[in-house]
């Protein structure tokens, strides 16, 4: 194993070496690269972690395809929570990921612990009418058989909307409010999860809202598949209104985390594995499932909530 980690950080410091002598195509650094380098200085790139996030952003494809098919299966649970401690989701109610998108003030998130399981003391800042662009979720395209569409994956921020687009020119876009609004909706009727994302170092701010499903996702996959500590809960678990269930089975079909089956008729809820996404509450055709808050599920990422508070 140590053999293996010291080849993969040879391999990273050769790799930026390479990029600071040669560029990323021919001899020109990219607008969006420079800015990044001005921004967090040189000696920063030498940061493994930072290094490691450029490889992420810059070959995204060719990172997860990797990381979900041949690093998630062979690595014990250190390995595994390692990876999602710096690297960490909030699965977001929809209305919350809607209020997001809505966002009409800068909103520091003071605390950020209390709202996901993640060790790092920072203050992260929600940016006002963010810039946003959309572009192809690299979880879905390594797939055989990706759900579509693919383009559901939501850049959300300057400097990285501009690193995203010029990297990335014929998988991104850039999105109006509308039109961002209407992906979240059609993704939520979909049946997939609204996610927020968030990496140390690098940026103090949110950076990434993914719209997730459970057959690509490589979070939800870590999680169900591997025990890894990739999501943290939206706060709010799923209650079944027991006069309405018909034990029909769709809310346990739907569910991505595999928190709901069915006994003598009827839906019954684990409270362990439920992380409050709501694709439950939204498919039941008799509307017998519904999201609760509950304080031990943690703090939802609600940004109106937050903005009172400042």
């Amino acid at each position: 194993m140590l053999d293996i980690l010291i080849i993969i950080v040879c391999a990273m410091l050769a790799f930026v070496l390479a990029l600071l002598f040669y560029g990323e195509r021919g001899v020109t650094i990219l607008p969006s690269s420079k800015r990044a380098l001005r921004e967090y200085g040189l000696w920063k790139i030498l940061d493994l972690t930072v290094l490691r996030a450029y490889i992420y952003a810059r070959f995204i494809h060719q990172y997860l395809n990797i990381g979900i098919n041949f690093i998630m299966p062979h690595i014990g649970s250190r390995g595994r929570k390692w990876i999602f401690d710096h690297y960490h989701g909030k699965v977001l109610t929809h209305e919350h990921a809607h209020a997001i998108i809505r966002n009409k003030k800068e909103i520091p998130l003071q605390d950020l612990e209390q709202i996901i399981p993640y060790p790092v003391a920072r203050k992260l800042v929600l940016k006002a009418s963010p810039d946003i662009v959309v572009t192809e979720c690299a979880c879905r395209l390594v797939r055989k058989n990706p759900c579509k569409p693919t383009q559901v994956c939501m850049t959300i921020g300057k400097p990285v909307t501009d690193f995203v687009l010029e990297h990335h020119p014929e998988k991104s876009r850039r999105l109006t409010q509308a039109e961002a609004l209407k992906l979240l909706e059609e993704e939520y009727k979909r049946g997939h999860v609204h996610t927020a994302w968030f990496k140390d170092v690098i940026l103090d701010r949110f950076f990434v809202m993914c719209n997730c499903c459970k057959c690509c996702c490589g979070g939800i996959e870590a999680m169900v598949k591997h025990g890894a500590p990739a999501l943290a809960s939206s706060g709010y678990v799923a209650k079944v209104k027991r006069d309405l269930c018909i034990g029909c089975g769709t809310c346990a079909n739907v569910c991505p985390f595999g928190a709901i089956k069915i006994e003598n008729g009827k839906a019954i809820i684990n409270w362990d594995k439920c992380m409050g996404c709501g694709v439950c509450e939204a498919k039941c055709p008799n509307k017998a499932v519904s999201l609760i808050r509950d304080e031990k599920k943690g703090i939802p990422l609600d940004i109106l909530a937050l903005a009172k508070k400042k």
